[in-house]
């Protein structure tokens, strides 16, 4: 056990004395409701003890990720908020992007950038696009390598945004580099 997740379970420990202390106090004369709400402070535990356990698990239940299918086909499920979100292999660091079929290129976040070593304050945001929150300056730069499961690709052209973003964007450029792209059943396929 780390030290984090060691804080966590003394956390916990000292939230259950707290608790039952407070039950065995305030029903010393009720043995029958003491034991009933204790065990129900137990099982309240034992809950919260369990879905801090299994948080990674239910996180991908809850929200599937992209899956390379037989043939090279990607899919990805579509998000409750209605995009779809695909992690790609830049320069050798993941990064997630959102599918966005109106933006040309693809754009990222200054956050991003500089997760691939690229430095957003020496750029020089000469171009402008229309984005959502209006103009911006964007910055264009070459990737090295990206990889969508089993296709890669060599120096890709980008843009870094130069206004804020909260997700890197995944352009048509790069997505026509596929054969097909489908959107139905509540999931995006792409076909190398």
């Amino acid at each position: 056990m780390d030290t984090n997740s060691t804080m966590h379970f003394a956390y916990l420990v000292l939230l259950l004395i707290a608790v039952g202390g407070w039950i065995f106090t305030q029903g010393r004369k009720h043995w029958g409701r003491l034991a009933q709400n204790f065990a129900a402070w137990v099982l309240i535990f034992v809950g919260v003890i369990a879905v801090v356990g299994l948080w990674g698990d239910i996180r991908q239940t809850m929200l599937p990720s992209q899956a390379v299918l037989q043939g090279g086909e990607i899919s990805v499920p579509r998000a409750p908020d209605g995009h779809y979100y695909l992690t790609l292999e830049v320069n050798g660091e993941p990064l997630r992007f959102m599918v966005d079929t109106g933006a040309s290129d693809i754009v990222l976040t200054k956050k991003d950038a500089q997760t691939l070593g690229i430095d957003p304050a020496g750029l020089v945001y000469s171009s402008r696009a229309l984005s959502a929150n209006g103009e911006v300056g964007i910055a264009p730069v070459v990737l090295d390598s990206v990889a969508l499961g089993p296709v890669r690709s060599e120096g890709v052209r980008a843009m870094v945004n130069g206004g804020e973003m909260r997700q890197s964007l995944l352009g048509m450029r790069y997505l026509q580099g596929f054969s097909k792209l489908e959107i139905g059943d509540g999931s995006l396929v792409l076909t190398p």
